[in-house]
Order: C-alpha cells, then structure tokens, then sequence
C-alpha cells in the first residue's frame, strides 16, 4: 500500500508514478489527486455486462475494450478518470512503456451512483467533449432500466437518446454493436440501487 502523498498539487508526472506504485486508484483532477472507493455490486455487473457484451461484438476488430481499470487522459482538462467502460479503436498511449494511460477513446460509459451521478452528468461529461477521439458517451442507471446515450454529431454539438424499459435497444453507431437493456439488467437487483453506493 502506497501513502497518500503529503502535497496538495502535483504535476501529471507526479500523479502517473504514484498512480503506478499504488494499489488502489486515484484520478487526476488539475493538480490534485483524488482517491477512488470502491463499487457495489449492481455496478459491477453493469460494468461488466456492458463491457463483455461490446467485447464479443467486437470479435476479430482492431477496437479493444476496457472496463474499470484504464486510465483516460482529458488533455485540455489537465485530468485522467477511470471510466467504467471505455472501448478504443487503433489504441493510442500516453507512454508506450507502460500501456495504462488511454488517449484516444471512441466510446465511454459510466454507471450512475447516487455519489457520482452529478458530476458524470455535468462537469466529468464537459471534460470527456474535450477529447477529439470520443464519439458517444453512455450513462448507465442503476436503479431502473434506463441508458442516456449522447452521440456526437459535430465537434460542439451532441444528441442525447434516452432509453428506457426492457424492450429498449442502445444502438453504438461507433462500433455498430446493439445492446438491449433486458439482457444488461438480467442480474440487477433494483431493491440493492435504494441504498448509496460508494463508487
């Protein structure tokens, strides 16, 4: 277990060798570092869920996915995150010796908790459209069956598809992979959602 740092302002360079020598995750916020808790259970098998159903699509492609534990730099934010999901086609690294810093993401996905929800909404989701490379960015709840798909449709602009229910269908254009919401939410426990989830 590595020490929380005593400073209160680092550089990337600081917050990458710590990162690397810890054994839990931390995200970069502009100079701070920020540690993250743990998931219950409803979020990690969306996670999971989502991330295993894209991965098989994506069979025999050059695209790769993630889930839980790559980092993302938002270079114009001066921030990394640890999406939930994020897929990549042809990825590029911040540090080819090292392969754990993700440039150019294609789609990411987070899974909604009741202590994260505003800022996967508002000011996390501003900094992801700052990234060239992301072209839809996928909001996951837990405590129905409902999918907030934002697509980009120019370098400003981006179009929100909610969806909801069992018969509903999250359709990537991205990577051209459909999702229902009946076969994502086979395992939640919705009852397990009314209680706060530290992730």
């Amino acid at each position: 277990m590595v020490a929380q740092p005593q400073k209160t302002h680092f550089t990337p360079e600081e917050y990458l060798a710590f990162e690397r020598a810890s054994d839990t995750k931390h995200e970069y916020w502009d100079g701070e570092i920020v540690a993250m808790s743990g998931a219950k259970r409803n979020h990690n098998v969306l996670t999971m869920r989502f991330g295993t159903r894209i991965d098989i699509a994506l069979e025999g492609q050059s695209c790769e996915v993630y889930a839980g534990d790559m980092r993302v730099k938002v270079e114009r934010a001066k921030r990394y995150f640890y999406p939930d999901v994020v897929v990549a086609c042809e990825p590029q690294f911040e540090d080819a010796a090292e392969l754990d810093t993700l440039l150019n993401p294609l789609i990411i996905v987070e899974v909604l908790s009741p202590s994260t929800e505003r800022f996967d909404r508002g000011a996390k989701f501003q900094h992801y459209q700052t990234v060239a490379s992301l072209q839809e960015y996928v909001l996951v709840a837990q405590d129905q069956m409902r999918v907030e798909h934002y697509t980009r449709q120019a370098p400003d602009l981006w179009t929100l598809r909610p969806i909801f229910g069992e018969n509903g269908v999250l359709q990537l254009t991205a990577v051209d992979v459909k999702i229902t919401l009946a076969d994502l939410y086979s395992k939640v426990h919705f009852e397990e959602a009314e209680q706060p989830d530290a992730e």
